[in-house]
């Protein structure tokens, strides 16, 4: 005979447990964490600051927008900061159409040479730019003079290629990770197995799954190509950090006015780049799903 306990009904589910409430103390932030992230933020947005009020000063000590407007009037700034663009973009395409086939050669065929690869990636870091300079200047000195007249009489033939170069070590490392975290060999196999050529195989199959890689190696070459000055200053040529230099012996204002920007302009690249890394892994998660 079974007994049924008054007020239950002995169908009904079981309720599930009320979930736990957590304190307000679990999610409180130590003191600590506060105090190190004021450092940081006074550590980094203050020297902005403070250069963003410098460069609002005239020659006559006035606050206005005076030396951001000399920016756009000055043919020296302006040619200066085009032939820097200039060559940075096409530094960028030039290592990745040069880095990105041989690091996949390199995985699939030669692994043996990848602590080749690397040793040699890393010499341009190794060694000091003022050092290329000085063998760039031995070398316009000596060479013939086609080699002098082709590749010397123009900036953009005179300092891309060795900004290649000294690109080198950062846009392998972002290329390499950005290969290591996809399945290289099957995708290439499959490829190769429906048969496309190695050149479709890489355009159509390995660079949409390396995107975010190469994206960041570019904008790491950008970066660095605007930066640059020992070189070119040591080549005679005129590039935006060495007109930013000129100009700052004359209106420190309008050199610190062109720092900003260009920072704001390499800030503007990370963001653009955080932004198709994250919609691409978005866009990952949907597919999987």
């Amino acid at each position: 005979m079974s007994t049924q306990v008054a007020g239950m009904n002995p169908t009904a589910a079981p309720s599930a447990p009320a979930p736990r409430t957590r304190s307000r103390e679990h999610h409180r932030v130590p003191a600590w964490r506060w105090i190190i992230f004021a450092a940081a933020l006074i550590y980094f947005v203050g020297p902005l600051i403070a250069a963003f009020k410098y460069s609002l000063i005239d020659q006559h000590g006035h606050y206005n927008f005076h030396n951001y407007a000399q920016i756009v009037s000055n043919s020296a700034v302006r040619s200066s900061l085009y032939i820097s663009l200039e060559i940075a973009i096409i530094a960028a395409v030039f290592v990745v159409v040069l880095m990105l086939p041989t690091v996949v050669l390199v995985r699939l065929r030669l692994p043996r040479f990848t602590t080749v690869l690397e040793g040699v990636t890393i010499l341009p870091i190794v060694i000091p730019p003022v050092v290329i300079a000085a063998g760039m200047e031995e070398m316009q000195g000596h060479a013939p003079h086609w080699v002098v007249s082709a590749l010397f009489n123009h900036p953009l033939t005179g300092l891309t290629p060795f900004y290649v170069i000294l690109a080198l070590p950062f846009t392998y490392r972002a290329l390499d990770n950005g290969l290591r975290a996809i399945d290289l060999r099957t995708l290439t196999d499959a490829s190769r197995s429906l048969g496309a050529s190695w050149l479709l195989t890489l355009a159509r199959v390995v660079l949409p799954n390396v995107l975010t890689a190469v994206l960041g190696a570019m904008f790491l070459t950008i970066a660095l190509c605007l930066g640059e000055v020992v070189i070119s200053t040591l080549m005679l040529y005129t590039t935006l950090p060495v007109e930013m230099i000129a100009i700052s012996k004359s209106s420190a204002g309008v050199s610190v006015a062109i720092s900003l920007l260009a920072l704001i302009f390499t800030f503007v690249l990370l963001f653009v780049l955080s932004t198709l890394a994250g919609h691409r892994r978005g866009s990952a998660t949907v597919r999987v799903i």
